[in-house]
C-alpha cells in the first residue's frame, strides 16, 4: 500500500481561514439569537407551560428571533467545521443552503410585485389578526406600538381598525375602560412630555371628527406604501449586500 502526501493544502490556507472567521460571526451571532429567544420565552412563563405557544392566536416575535437564530447557528456551524477541516459535505450543505435561501428571496420579491393587491390583502388580513391578540402577548404588543410609533400610523386601514380588538371595540356591551380608544401608540406625542400619557387613546374613536387632532389616521399599510418609495435605495442597496453576501459565500 502506498501512502501520498501532500505538499500543499487543497484549499487556500488564507481563503480557508477567511471563510472561518466570516461564519464564526454567524454561529455566534445565531446561538445568542436562540438564548435571547429562549430567555424571552422564560420571562413570559412559556418554559413552564408549553402550551402557551398554542393557545396564542397572533404572531409571537419569539418565534421569528429562534428561527433566524437557529438557521443562523445552523449555517455558521457548517461554515466553520466545513471550512476549518475541509469537510466536502458540511461545505456542499451550507452552499446550497446559502442558495436556496437566495432563490427563495428572489423568488419572494418577485411574487410581491407581480402580486402587490394580494400581498396587500395578505398583510392586512395578518395585521387585524394580530389587532385581536393584541393584549394576549407583551412581545406582540410592543411590536405593534413600535410600529406603529415609527411610522405615525394606527390600525392596518385605519384606527376603526381597533374594533377587532376585544377591549378596544365600541360594543355597547363591552365595560373595558379602553372601549372605543386606541393604544397609546396611536396618539399623537407631544416632545415637551416627559412621561408618556398610556391612557391618551380612551374614547378617542367616539368623536371621528377630532380624530386628527389627537391620534394618527394613516392606517399602516398605507404608511408602509409611502415609506418604500421614499427608501427605494436603501431597500436596493440592503437587498443587493446582503445578495453579495450570500454569493460571495
Amino acid at each position: 500500500m502506498y501512502y501520498y502526501r501532500y505538499e500543499n493544502s487543497e484549499v487556500s490556507c488564507c481563503y480557508k481561514y477567511l471563510m472561518f472567521s466570516y461564519n464564526i460571526i454567524f454561529w455566534l451571532a445565531g446561538a445568542a439569537f436562540i438564548a435571547a429567544g429562549f430567555w424571552a420565552w422564560s420571562e413570559k412563563g412559556v418554559l413552564l407551560d408549553l402550551t402557551q405557544v398554542t393557545r396564542l392566536h397572533g404572531f409571537d416575535p419569539v418565534w421569528l428571533v429562534l428561527v433566524v437564530g437557529g438557521i443562523t447557528f445552523i449555517l455558521g456551524f457548517a461554515g466553520c467545521v466545513g471550512a476549518l477541516r475541509e469537510n466536502i459535505c458540511l461545505l456542499k450543505f451550507f452552499s446550497g443552503v446559502i442558495g436556496l435561501i437566495f432563490f427563495l428571496e428572489l423568488t419572494a420579491a418577485v411574487l410581491a410585485v407581480v402580486f402587490q393587491s394580494q400581498v396587500r390583502e395578505w398583510i392586512n388580513d395578518f395585521f387585524l389578526q394580530n389587532i385581536r391578540s393584541y393584549r394576549d402577548d407583551i412581545d406582540l404588543q410592543n411590536l405593534i406600538d413600535s410600529l406603529q410609533k415609527m411610522n405615525q400610523c394606527c390600525g392596518a386601514k385605519d384606527p376603526n381598525d381597533w374594533d377587532e380588538n376585544l377591549y378596544f371595540n365600541c360594543n355597547m356591551t363591552n365595560r373595558s375602560r379602553e372601549s372605543c380608544g386606541v393604544p397609546f401608540s396611536c396618539c399623537i406625542s407631544d416632545p415637551t412630555d416627559l412621561v408618556i400619557n398610556t391612557q391618551c387613546g380612551y374614547d378617542v374613536r367616539k368623536k371621528k371628527e377630532d380624530w386628527a387632532n389627537h391620534i394618527h389616521t394613516k392606517g399602516c399599510i398605507t404608511a408602509l406604501e409611502d415609506w418604500l418609495p421614499r427608501n427605494l435605495y436603501t431597500v436596493a442597496i440592503v437587498f443587493v449586500v446582503i445578495s453579495l453576501l450570500q454569493v460571495n459565500s
